[in-house]
Order: C-alpha cells, then structure tokens, then sequence
C-alpha cells in the first residue's frame, strides 16, 4: 500500500472530495493549490493528523518539485477548468494548462514516483454522432481547455516507461463537494431550479455524459489498490448517464418536484455550444470492474439539500464559477 500521496489542485471541486476519501483510508496527504475559490480542506485539519496544506502556482517548478520529492503518488488535477475560463486570458492559460505541465511531469521522473493519475476529460472528443465513444476513438477537441488536455495526455505518453500513469477522462461531474461549482450542467440546472423555478437549457439537443463525484473519487482511490501492471499506461472513460441536456433538465425538474413541490418551468435557448458526444465506460467496466453507484437524482438530491440548510448567494457569488472567479481576481 502506498503511504504519501500528493495532489495537485486538491483544493478544487474534485480535490475537496478527493483529499478526505484519502485521508480517511489513512494515506499521509499533501495538497498543493492555490485556492482561488477559497481553502474547504483547513478544517480537516482538526480531524487528521496526516494532512499537509501548502498554498502554491504550479508555474512555480522549484517549489513544487521540493513538494513532489518523497512522494509515492502524484494526483494531477490542477487547471484552468471549463471552456469559458480557458479562453478568457489565453496567455494565461497556455502558462498554466500547456507550459507548466512537462516541467511537472519532469519532476516526477527526476523524483521517482510510483504512480501518477492524470484527469483528462471526456470533452476532449469533442463531436461525435458514435452511440458509444471509446477511448481509441479520435479527439476532436473544439476549445483551448479540450486541446490543453490533449496536449498533456500526450506529453505524459513520453514518460510511459518512468513510472505508472494513468488517464483517466471523466464525463462532465455533477453533485456536492464543499468547494462547489455550479457552473456544470447538472448543477447549472439544479441551481436554477431551486432559486429561481426556471431551469434555462441552452440547446438540448446534445448530448452530455455524467458522473457522481462520489463516483468519480471512489474510482480515484480505488486506483491505488490496483496492481500497477493493471493500469500503467492506460487510458479511461469514467462516466455513467449519457443524456440529451433537455432530458437532464427534465429530470432536475421532476427531482425538484418531488423535493420541495415547485415545478420549475424549462426556458429552451440559441447555443453556439456545438460539443456533444456519448460516452462509453466498457473498458472500465471490463478491466477495473468499476460501476458507478450513483445518477443524476443523487445530485439533484445533494445539491438540494446543501440550498436548503445554507441561505446563500448562489447566483450572485462568483466562488461558486469557475469563470466570474478568474474575471474578478485577474490571476497573471
């Protein structure tokens, strides 16, 4: 069993979650992140002796290879996440996304890690009119936060023979986690539907693949009880529910009836979003034997209950989206 594990951007939606999983297994835990949208894992603290905090850029190499020394494995999870965010300051991306990538990925070699598990993204296919995307199906990344992730999944290939790495592509997560996005499609609509009985879908017609958090980090701490010859080297869809937009919103919709008895109307809109693709988790399934445990009504469910206990701003606080966070702090 491995003991030190790192995580880079674990401080983020996925992290957050992530980073108490592990911790509660018993790994000694360090997270490295800048935490623009504000640090959820300082409690943790008071409940586990096995957490290190440290507050850092992934451009800053030298402080980051000091972190990853020691460590048997690296979570690598930092980025300039979403679409809208990726293009905002392409300089700014192209530093964080693409350049301060190898850097890492050296460090890891010079520092001779056990295991590194990267999260792609299912979006980097792009458009597809397959029923079943797999993972040898070709990438049509259609924005810059698509290509930096194709980027890096290749440059990792590079290192395939230094130590253990795997890939995994999620479909688009969904459900709570203390640092709380609302700008993914489940959680958008949910949002919507609960503060302001109108659930706005732009498009529908696209298909978008879904997945629980619980799922999603259940499957990232699995991955290291998996024997190394199993997974090195090896790419993954990671995803559930392949539905239409328009069908995930009726389902938001019928959930929050059943929830709290409003029925929250649909408002379809013109998109310029041309991304839509399924896809499949048969190679997961076969080789892992991972099966996600929850859907979409389980994040309706969560996400509800979270609006229900804390009266918060959930239009209006930029901490909540990924791309008013980036406008308001101005990161260089």
């Amino acid at each position: 069993m491995f003991n030190s594990v790192l995580l880079i951007g674990g401080g983020g939606y996925v992290g957050t979650v992530l980073t108490e999983k592990l911790l509660k297994y018993g790994y000694q835990v360090t997270v490295y992140d800048l935490f623009i949208y504000g640090n959820y894992i300082q409690d943790l603290k008071n409940k586990y002796n096995n957490l290190s905090i440290i507050k850092g850029d992934i451009r800053d190499i030298k402080a980051l290879d000091g972190v990853i020394k020691n460590k048997e494995v690296v979570f690598n999870l930092a980025c300039i996440s979403n679409d809208p965010s990726a293009e905002l300051d392409l300089n700014l991306t192209k530093s964080i996304n693409y350049e301060a990538f190898e850097p890492i990925m050296e460090s890891c070699k010079k520092n001779k890690i056990n295991r590194h598990i990267y999260a792609s993204s299912s979006s980097i296919y792009g458009i597809s009119d397959s029923p079943n995307v797999d993972e040898n199906h070709p990438k049509v990344p259609v924005s810059e936060y698509n290509k930096s992730k194709d980027y890096c999944e290749n440059i990792i290939k590079k290192y395939y023979q230094d130590f253990c790495s795997t890939i995994i592509r999620p479909a688009t997560v969904c459900g709570y986690s203390p640092r709380l996005r609302l700008d993914l499609t489940v959680n958008i609509l949910t949002n919507f539907a609960y503060h302001k009985n109108f659930i706005k879908v732009f498009g529908g017609e696209q298909y978008r693949p879904n997945i629980h958090i619980d799922d999603l980090t259940d499957l990232y701490v699995n991955l290291l009880k998996i024997d190394e010859n199993k997974i090195a080297n090896k790419i993954y869809n990671a995803g559930y529910q392949n539905q239409k937009v328009i069908d995930i919103a009726k389902i938001v919709k019928d959930d929050i009836y059943k929830l709290i008895g409003k029925n929250p109307e649909i408002k379809l809109e013109k998109t310029d979003d041309i991304r839509s693709y399924r896809i499949s988790t048969a190679k997961i399934e076969e080789e892992l034997g991972f099966y996600p445990k929850k859907n979409i009504s389980d994040a309706v469910v969560d996400l509800t209950n979270f609006f229900r206990i804390n009266n918060l701003d959930t239009m209006l606080n930029t901490n909540f989206y990924n791309l008013k966070k980036m406008q308001e702090i101005r990161l260089n």
